[in-house]
């Protein structure tokens, strides 16, 4: 599908469910999060505890979130403790999605989530990127939404330790 028409489908979508009424789930104060990586692996946000941890939620045809992953890599494999799981948020085929991967390598895992049903403890992303960063403790330190930098991470992480 050509990236014109997967932006219209998705704004339609978006248009539809907020003029329905349907309630928009609140992010979790201290969401859970267990996925099957593309990898075949899993992850497990609460076995993440003691390191912040990145949730970018991200989709292939998005010009942002690819401009932005060789940046989370870099960050996530220059620090020990912080963790990240890259989360594709779209209606494709899962081929699509690891071909995608190995074209786009990056240091932490990946897996492909439902947009019909994403993960019930964030709420649906508004636009993408959205990335939130996960204290050590489990919590929501910071929900971002577009485009992130190491410098935003920082930045986040050292407001949040104040």
């Amino acid at each position: 599908m050509k990236l014109s028409r997967r932006l219209c489908c998705c704004a339609a979508l978006a248009f539809a469910l907020a003029a329905s009424g349907i309630a928009q789930a609140e992010t979790a104060k201290q969401p859970s999060l267990k996925i099957q990586t593309l990898d075949g692996g899993s992850f497990d946000l609460a076995a993440q505890r003691g390191k912040w941890v990145i949730v970018n939620f991200w989709a292939t045809w998005c010009s942002p979130c690819i401009k932005e992953m060789p940046d989370i890599s870099e960050f996530v494999g220059s620090r020990k403790d912080v963790a990240a799981i890259g989360l594709a948020y779209e209606d494709t085929d899962k081929a699509e999605v690891e071909a995608f991967a190995k074209a786009h390598p990056v240091k932490y895992p990946l897996a492909q989530v439902d947009v019909y049903q994403p993960p019930a403890d964030f709420e649906k992303p508004r636009g993408l990127p959205t990335t939130y960063l996960i204290a050590p403790d489990g919590s929501v330190a910071k929900k971002f939404t577009g485009p992130i930098t190491a410098t935003d991470l920082d930045k986040a992480i050292a407001a949040a330790k104040k």
